[in-house]
């Protein structure tokens, strides 16, 4: 993984975590998951030296999404996401109302992401992997020894599955095909701290079989 840079960029009131990937020798960088305070994530790019080539959306909350329109308004990059959270990303600025709060609405989704398709960022590809439950079009981001997980799967806990359009079983599934990963995986959260796939079927009684998602 040499080259490949990663930074976790927590903003917005929810505290979601945007990763900054940068690929030095490319001088290529993505923004996976903006999901708020855009000039902040722009001068992050810039501080980097690399050009940013789009954005990857793991799924479309409006905390996932809320710094999408203003990134793609300084550098107009495509935005990779899964067609199922179309009603999310549509409904952004709706859905943020709900919480008190204020988004934008992203723009069209550019380029639409399935299981088995490929995303590049310079020398570095990851495998994409439709994960539903806590959003029916949620994918996670797999390759490197890393697993960039979304709301899927945190250090000690899961995503919510008591939201509209969650799957219970859905997540449950989607949480035993990430438990396949190897251990050293470092999993990349939507919200808190790192942590690895083998810390997680070790620990987390969501993989380890104690607990299964709400209404499951």
């Amino acid at each position: 993984m040499a080259g490949l840079r990663i930074q976790q960029l927590t903003v917005g009131p929810l505290e979601e975590n945007c990763y900054l990937l940068a690929d030095s020798e490319s001088a290529q960088a993505v923004l996976v998951d903006p999901g708020d305070e855009p000039d902040r994530l722009l001068a992050a790019v810039a501080d980097t030296g690399c050009a940013l080539t789009g954005i990857w959306l793991t799924h479309g909350h409006f905390d996932h999404v809320g710094g999408v329109a203003g990134v793609v308004r300084a550098t107009k990059v495509p935005i990779l996401a899964h067609p199922a959270d179309h009603l999310f990303h549509a409904g952004a600025a709706d859905q943020a109302a709900r919480w008190g709060l204020v988004v934008e609405n992203p723009p069209p989704i550019t380029q639409e992401l399935a299981e088995g398709q490929t995303v590049t960022l310079g020398r570095f590809t990851f495998d994409v992997w439709h994960v539903p439950g806590h959003a029916p079009g949620h994918v996670a981001f797999i390759g490197h020894g890393l697993c960039i997980s979304g709301d899927v799967l945190f250090a000690g806990s899961i995503g919510r599955t008591d939201l509209p359009l969650c799957d219970p079983s859905a997540m449950h599934q989607s949480l035993m095909r990430l438990a396949t990963l190897e251990p050293a995986t470092r999993v990349l959260p939507g919200h808190g701290v790192m942590t690895t796939i083998g810390r997680e079927v070790a620990s987390n009684p969501f993989l380890s079989g104690a607990a299964r998602p709400i209404g499951a």
